[in-house]
Formats: C-alpha cells, structure tokens, sequence
C-alpha cells in the first residue's frame, strides 16, 4: 500500500493545516513541509480557543446537521455557525502566518457537526472559498466527502500522515497510534498494512457532563481519580454492536447514549465514562491481527492522566504520548491536514479500503484559490 511516487524535496510545501476537533474545543494550527509523501520539516503550532457564543452557534446547529439530508445542506443556524466558523479559522490562521510567515497551502478541515455514512452523509462547516479570498492563499478542504460518496466511512482520515510519522522515525512495527479527541480513533501500522477506524467515544461524553457542573472538561482527569467506576453502567455502556463490528467502521461524536451513567454521582459518572472510553478502546485493538508493541497517543486526550492510565491498564501496554515519542500531542491532526492537502494537490490517495472502507484507494479534498 505504498505510494506511486517516490519523495521529492524539490515538490516541498510549505503548508499551514487547521483543525477543530469534535470537542469543540478551538482551532489548532500547525506548520508542515512536506510532498504529500514524506515530512521534511514540522513547524510551529499553536491553538486558538473558540469564544463561548462560537461554541454556542455550532451546538445551535448540531441538531439540524443530524437532520440534513446532505452535507451541503444549509438551515438559517447551520448558515450561522460555517460564518463564524469560518471567520474563527481564517482569523487563528492570519494570527499564526504573522508567526511563519508566507505558505503555499492551507489544508482546512473545517468543523464538523453531522457524520452519518450510514445515510450517504457528512458535514464540516467551513467556506473554502471565503477563506482562499480573504488569506489569498489556496485552501484545500472538504476532505470528507468524496470518501462518503464513494460508499467509504469518510473516517478516520489521518492514517496515512501516522504511517509517514512512523516510518520518518523508525517506530517498531506493529506500531498504534491512538488520537484522543472527541471520539478515539487509532491507527494501525504493520509492514504494508494500514487499518485504521474509530473505536468508541474519547472526551466527547465526559466533556458533556462536565458541562452539567459548568465545566468545559475533566482537567488532567482529576473528577475521573476522585470517582469509582460503577460496573454494572460500564457493562452497559460497553453492550452495544458497534464494538464487535469488523473495521473499518467510524462514529459520530453522539453515537452512544449516556443513559447508563445518569444515575450515578458526578464524580462515579465522569470515572465510568472515563473507563469506558478505555475499554472500549481495548475491545478495537483486539480486533487487530497483532498485537501493538509501539502505542503512541495524541489529543486532548492525552492530558487527562486518568484516561491514559486507564488506557494503559486495558492494552496491557505502555502507551507514549506524541511529545514523548518526538511527535506532537496537540498539533498531530492539523499537521495531517497539511499532509493532506499536499496529496490532494498531487492527486495521491488519502484513504484506503482498509481505513474508511471505500472500494478503492482514492484523493479527496476540494482545492479553492484566491481570484487572481
């Protein structure tokens, strides 16, 4: 599952990838050179937290992101939330390039508020367009939909960026890279295999009933330590399909129902969430055909010391953070869609049959650039 061309540091890019996770948490930057194939240089990074009423116009619109019937599909809320989406990234962006200076690319991710490839759809807020005019500099995006439209999961998308990081550092193979946002999705690199999916929620329901205490989350997993993990909630939560099911496979960030925790005290509930978040993690990686000997995690996740540890006691295996293992922890998924970008402007895959499910390997990503 290489790729058909070879790496060329004369086809370099300086490109500048953004992300918002899930989590709703703000926007991440991050510097990236590289050719779509290999990473010559990683750069700077640095995150921009959205504003309370950003935050507020993207939940506004959620509910009506889960009712569209496609992912172009605008309602006044959700015309709302891409506006200030939008101004919100390109303004992290102009913030940063002050920073780095001039780049030749942005690869934009966007905001996602609806992934259901079940029914043919995703949606990512975000106008390209808009934000190739206002920077003046080509921005790749939409990065999820032809994989959907192509019958594929249209998730998880950065696999392609770990296996590049994974042989740039030469990690032992089976190597796993767990991404810890909203949802937990991982990474599996093994000689030419290359299996990635989602394996279960990460921070997304922990960080909703932290919001019921007027929390925006568990920070570095303190309510989660102070609790107990109530067994018979946790045997529910982990009762479900989903866990069983053959990757690849992906979810969105509201796929699982919190019912079984409702009665339990803040802190047990925030400790039984934490732990399933583990163990539903554990049940993904026993589906993959080796066992991992390197395991590296990046996101949010990553800073919330109970989940790691609980995570360490599910794999049975020590789990480095990004920064530990000369990566990043924060900065990983906007340098992916960097790297991204980079192979969307070359026409290279960015998702295989063994990642999003998609019948063949193919690009994805439309490219917008500035009126001339």
């Amino acid at each position: 599952m290489g790729d058909p061309v070879t790496p060329n540091a004369a086809d370099g890019k300086r490109v500048v990838g953004v992300i918002s996770g899930t989590s709703m948490d703000g926007v991440d930057v991050a510097l990236l050179e590289t050719d779509g194939v290999s990473v010559f240089a990683r750069g700077p990074s640095a995150t921009v937290p959205y504003t309370s009423a950003d935050r507020a116009l993207i939940r506004a619109a959620m509910p009506d992101a889960m009712a569209a019937p496609t992912g172009d599909f605008r309602t006044r809320a959700l015309a709302a939330a891409e506006e200030a989406i939008t101004a919100a990234h390109t303004a992290a962006i102009a913030t940063f390039l002050v920073e780095v200076g001039p780049v030749d690319l942005i690869g934009w991710h966007g905001q996602t508020v609806a992934h259901a490839p079940d029914r043919g759809m995703t949606m990512q807020l975000g106008d390209g367009k808009a934000m190739a005019e206002r920077l003046g500099i080509p921005v790749v995006f939409d990065f999820r939909s032809a994989d959907v439209a192509a019958a594929g999961q249209g998730a998880p998308l950065v696999p392609v960026y770990h296996r590049a990081l994974a042989r740039r550092a030469g990690l032992a193979e089976p190597a796993l890279f767990i991404n810890l946002g909203g949802v937990a999705n991982v990474t599996y690199v093994d000689d030419e295999h290359l299996i990635a999916f989602d394996t279960g929620p990460a921070s997304a329901l922990i960080d909703d009933a932290m919001a019921a205490v007027g929390a925006s989350y568990d920070a570095g997993g303190e309510t989660a330590a102070r609790g107990r993990v109530d067994t018979a909630a946790l045997e529910a939560l982990l009762d479900h399909p989903y866990f069983a099911a053959p990757p690849p496979k992906s979810l969105d960030r509201d796929a699982f129902d919190p019912a079984p925790v409702a009665s339990l005290a803040h802190e047990d509930r925030i400790a039984t969430l934490t732990r399933f978040s583990a163990e539903a993690l554990a049940a993904g990686v026993a589906l993959l055909p080796r066992k991992p000997v390197s395991v590296v995690a990046s996101g949010g996740g990553v800073h919330n010391r109970t989940m790691m540890r609980f995570i360490e006691e599910a794999l049975g295996v020590p789990v480095l953070n990004a920064d530990a293992a000369g990566f990043s922890t924060d900065a990983m998924e906007a340098e992916a869609f960097a790297f991204l970008a980079a192979r969307t402007l070359r026409g290279l895959p960015i998702t295989y049959p063994s990642t999003t499910g998609v019948g063949a390997p193919i690009s994805g990503g439309r490219l917008e650039r500035p009126a001339a």
